[in-house]
């Protein structure tokens, strides 16, 4: 049995279930970077994602016992991504969160009408505590945990036994706006109900955290693009894969579609609609330019026999050819396209589906193209 064999062998019984602790969109599957690293890495290898969303690919590294960077320049996305590398048992999060709910105080309560049909009073207050307390200090793996946890429970559907959500009825994952998201409740008469925080949050910290893994790696707040965003803590180290899926051409409304996780991380408590820090959309070529400025820091840390994996595809609503546009962004950029294989259609089109119009775009082709160093 080779080395990469013996990997695949010992982690075979990994609990996967952590990745899904907090929904976000566009993510691509965990098969995607798990399968590559099972198959191809060897040990000692380190894993770099400079568009690491909610951090499956730094999940697949720790999975496989491989140190990884994950990057990503969404405050939303960074935190998921902590969550997944984070070392907490069930008890430790659940004791956090009690400590939490008795020490800290809520000075900041959201107030328009939105917050009121949203969360039952004692519900908002709860979460307003956990916020500040985090704004404060969220360095430790048990408050990362948390973190996560929160986020992936603030809003979703209501269950039919018990709650699993804090809202008021929110069939999808991403966030609802505002003015429609109160005159769907109101026309419904749905309101906000009590819910136990205390045990959602238990619920949740032991189906995700019942699983421990030494291997941890780092996620990182920054914009790829920016030099030295992709730099290691410690300058000798190259990473030998990157495995990556960066926004498709057109899609911008990361942020917008999050923005309730955008205020529980410090966001603003009205939809934020900038798109300052993110690639450029502007033009095909504005865009590719973007892309290559990321690949150019990447291919700065990775060694010199390394890899890099992209997962690319497009929306129906930009003519652009995706294939086009990622060689583009190939080009002078450290890089040479080795294969490109097809992936398959993506699950959904350009917007997972509309919060409550449940509308869905027709899915395009998805590639994955295989590079290596030059």
């Amino acid at each position: 049995m080779d080395k990469s064999q013996e990997m695949t062998h010992c982690q075979e019984s990994y609990d996967t279930a952590l990745n899904g602790i907090c929904p976000y969109f566009t993510m691509f599957p965990l098969d995607f970077p798990l399968d590559i690293l099972r198959k191809r890495a060897l040990p000692g290898d380190r894993v770099l994602d400079p568009f690491c969303g909610r951090g499956t690919t730094n999940f697949a590294a720790r999975l496989v016992g491989l140190d990884s960077l994950g990057v990503d320049s969404s405050p939303v996305a960074a935190a998921i991504a902590a969550s997944k590398i984070a070392t907490a048992s069930p008890a430790e999060i659940v004791d956090e969160a009690r400590k939490i709910l008795s020490e800290q105080s809520a000075r900041q309560t959201p107030s328009s009408d939105f917050w009121l049909w949203a969360f039952h009073p004692n519900v908002l207050d709860a979460l307003c505590r956990f916020r500040e307390a985090f704004l404060m200090d969220c360095t430790t793996d048990v408050r990362i945990a948390l973190r996560g946890i929160i986020l992936g429970a603030l809003h979703g559907p209501r269950q039919k036994t018990f709650p699993s959500y804090f809202s008021n009825q929110s069939p999808r994952t991403y966030a609802p706006k505002p003015a429609y998201a109160i005159r769907y409740w109101q026309t419904r008469g749905l309101v906000p109900q009590p819910v136990d925080v205390l045990a959602v949050i238990e619920r949740r910290a032991n189906r995700y955290y019942r699983a421990a893994s030494d291997v941890k790696g780092t996620v990182r707040l920054a914009d790829s693009r920016v030099a030295g965003a992709l730099q290691p803590e410690h300058a000798e180290i190259r990473f030998s894969w990157v495995i990556t899926s960066p926004p498709y051409y057109g899609m911008r409304t990361y942020i917008p579609d999050q923005w309730l996780r955008n205020w529980f991380v410090g966001g603003p408590e009205a939809v934020d609609y900038s798109n300052l820090g993110q690639v450029l959309h502007s033009s095909p070529e504005q865009f590719a330019a973007d892309l290559r400025r990321v690949w150019r820091n990447a291919a700065n840390v990775s060694a010199d026999d390394a890899q890099m994996v992209i997962r690319f595809g497009g929306i129906t609503d930009r003519r652009a050819d995706p294939l086009d546009l990622v060689k583009l962004s190939l080009s002078d950029s450290g890089w040479r396209i080795n294969s490109v294989k097809a992936a398959g259609a993506a699950t959904e089109g350009k917007r997972q589906a509309d919060a409550f119009l449940r509308t869905k775009s027709k899915p395009m082709i998805e590639y994955d193209i295989w590079t290596t160093m030059h």
